[in-house]
């Protein structure tokens, strides 16, 4: 758990670091805001196409080589990003970028491999508390190395540092999970072609509607992540370096929850039980930033979503892993890895088209009602499970 911990957290760091510079980096280079909206959604599209094939390829060959792989091509890709002096080049750094993004759903089966059903949503918690402290420092360096000089060449090849380092730490440290004999068996498995489809899968499993929560749960954050900079930054004023603090709070804040506070949180509420409590926080969130009008509401508004937003993965990952066959695993959590890619796809683009149209109050707002509906729906699946 710790190597594995560590290994997300420097990939995690290089990708905490572009957050809050892309905003402010693509203007440079001629684009508004709903090119920022296609920037973000062209990385989104490349992930959702490939996650099934990382976490298939992971079942067959394993989870280390796979997560290896991925962070080798995300170093490259955010050297081409620093080193890009047109805006096309941009679009195609962070494709390439999503192209490898597999680490987040191979990185999750790993730790389901290592865990039992007792310790599993701890498990899921250090993944996500890694992204929380990836989230602290990297959006701080980002900011800090961005400065106010208008130069993102030197964070972006900070980040690309971030993963070589991170390669390193996998390569001498970290174990393999899935042990040879099960690597065979998936491989005769898939070779014979006897294997469900993903669709016949999640539907004898009864995950087919769970799954999709995971493309609403982040096309909700992904949009946050998306227009709180440039909401920021068209009121307040907001340079990087402010979006980067703003951030890195929130990060030593989802460190606190997903880290220390989800085992005990868990044993007290059950998993279905916290899940209702961080939706209600996500959505309260989401209604605040809709009527904030002065900066201490705006800020604030971001830390409550968030901090809702930010629990309820380890859980969806943590439920969906109990209810999935252990030779589906890799395959199930790179579907879950893409449905969440399409999240940030359709996230990002709606409210880059929905700011020219109706402004940031009600975009906030349109989004509210979405939580909504998906507070619903676990409120419906959890009350099912309890029956």
């Amino acid at each position: 758990m710790p190597v594995l911990f560590g290994v997300v957290l420097l990939d995690l760091i290089g990708f905490g670091i572009v957050i809050p510079i892309l905003p402010f980096l693509s203007p440079q280079l001629g684009a508004d805001k709903l090119d920022i909206a296609l920037i973000i959604v062209t990385y989104a599209a490349c992930a959702g196409i490939s996650g099934p094939f990382w976490g298939r390829l992971s079942d067959r060959t394993g989870r280390k080589p796979v997560i290896m792989i991925c962070l080798a091509g995300g170093a490259l890709a955010y050297v081409a990003l620093g080193l890009a002096d047109e805006l096309w080049m941009i679009f195609v750094a962070r494709g390439f970028a999503g192209l490898m993004a597999g680490n987040f759903g191979v990185a999750s089966a790993m730790m389901a491999d290592i865990t039992g059903p007792e310790n599993r949503a701890r498990g899921m918690g250090l993944i996500g508390a890694a992204f929380g402290l990836g989230m602290i420092l990297g959006p701080l360096l980002g900011g800090l190395l961005a400065g106010d000089s208008g130069s993102f060449a030197l964070p972006c090849i900070f980040a690309g540092v971030m993963s070589v380092l991170a390669i390193i730490a996998a390569a001498v440290l970290l174990p393999e999970s899935l042990a040879a004999d099960k690597r065979r068996a998936n491989r005769r498995l898939q070779r014979s072609g006897d294997q469900p489809s993903t669709y016949s899968m999640l539907k004898s499993s009864g995950t087919r509607l769970f799954v999709f929560q995971y493309t609403v749960h982040t096309a909700c954050v992904s949009s946050a992540t998306y227009v709180f900079p440039l909401w920021v930054a068209d009121l307040l004023g907001w340079t990087a370096r402010d979006v980067g603090l703003v951030f890195g709070i929130q990060g030593a804040i989802m460190v606190l929850l997903q880290g220390g506070a989800m085992g005990a949180l868990v044993r007290a509420l059950g998993e279905w039980g916290l899940l209702r409590i961080a939706i209600v926080m996500f959505l309260g969130g989401f209604l605040l930033a809709a009527a904030a009008d002065s900066m201490p509401t705006m800020v604030a508004s971001m830390f409550l979503s968030m901090s809702g937003a930010t629990l309820c993965m380890p859980l969806l990952n943590t439920i969906i892993t109990q209810r999935t066959p252990a030779v589906y695993r890799g395959r199930v959590l790179g579907t879950t890895a893409a449905a969440s890619s399409w999240g940030r796809v359709f996230g990002p683009l709606f409210s880059g088209l929905a700011l020219g149209v109706i402004g940031y109050s009600a975009t906030w707002g349109v989004w509210s009602l979405v939580l909504l509906w998906y507070l619903a729906w676990v409120i419906r699946e959890s009350g099912s499970n309890s029956a």
